[in-house]
């Protein structure tokens, strides 16, 4: 329960200030969107500590059923290991910083600030549920999320034509990784027939020698799916190839790099 707080918390904080905003007032969204964040904190550390001195056992968290078509089942689940516990603590850590943070920054702006808190929360969301993703599909649902929230916060000063150039360019190109990561997704749920981690890593020694006809030749499968993963990590991690959006994305107030390119989603890429 505390775990899936931590998890959740932060989309609440946004949803208030991106939707009642101008109603509540700066200060007020402001105030909603880091208590959700320091909820998140406090309950991102209290399942870390739990996991790793409290000994917990390692397992799942079903939140709620989302696709059933024939054979194929995909339910909200949050992975509760030793991965996804730290990187919830520190997610939740660095994200509570980077909001307060944000109070003094944004303190000069004459427009509303309620609209960035609200993009802030929701890229902490996403990036939150990337790194809790229990299948491959969730996992691409906060791919995707991060991505998206990235764009809203490099072009956050959308009067100037160069933050909006450099948010377009950064959507752009995250997508050609993500088009690639999609069609490796694809390739495994073809050769494993599902798309959960679990079910993944324990038939992995069976597939070892599976083969797929690529340009007149036959290669690997685990060898093809993860090149197309790692192209697709290449996109979010800025790596040479799809690295040509980062220094464009510094059009975004310096709160945006913090979260974006230096704490969280370049390092979801690695």
């Amino acid at each position: 329960m505390i775990f899936a707080v931590a998890v959740l918390a932060p989309i609440f904080g946004s949803a208030i200030a991106g939707l009642l905003g101008r109603a509540i007032g700066d200060k007020a969204a402001m105030a909603v969107t880091i208590a959700c964040m320091v909820v998140a904190t406090i309950c991102g550390e209290t399942a870390f500590v739990q996991f790793v001195w409290g000994g917990a056992p390692s397992g799942a968290v079903v939140l709620a059923d989302w696709l059933s078509a024939g054979s194929f089942h995909v339910s909200w689940t949050l992975r509760y290991d030793t991965l996804s516990v730290v990187m919830v603590a520190m997610v939740t850590f660095v994200a509570t910083l980077i909001h307060i943070y944000s109070v003094g920054y944004m303190g000069h702006e004459h427009k509303p600030v309620a609209r960035f808190f609200s993009y802030l929360s929701l890229f902490s969301f996403a990036m939150l549920m990337l790194v809790t993703a229990n299948n491959l599909l969730q996992l691409f649902f906060g791919w995707e999320g991060v991505g998206l929230a990235s764009y809203l916060l490099i072009g956050y000063w959308y009067e100037k034509p160069s933050a909006c150039a450099a948010a377009i360019k950064a959507f752009v190109v995250n997508r050609i990784g993500d088009l690639f990561f999609a069609v490796g997704i694809g390739l495994i749920f073809f050769l494993f027939g599902s798309i959960s981690f679990s079910t993944i890593f324990a038939a992995v020694p069976q597939h070892v020698n599976d083969t797929y006809a690529l340009f007149g030749a036959n290669d690997r499968a685990l060898e093809i799916i993860g090149i197309l993963l790692f192209i697709g990590a290449t996109g979010k991690s800025a790596q040479i190839g799809l690295h040509v959006w980062l220094p464009d994305a510094m059009e975004g107030p310096t709160p945006v790099s913090a979260l974006i390119h230096a704490a969280t989603m370049v390092t979801a890429g690695v």
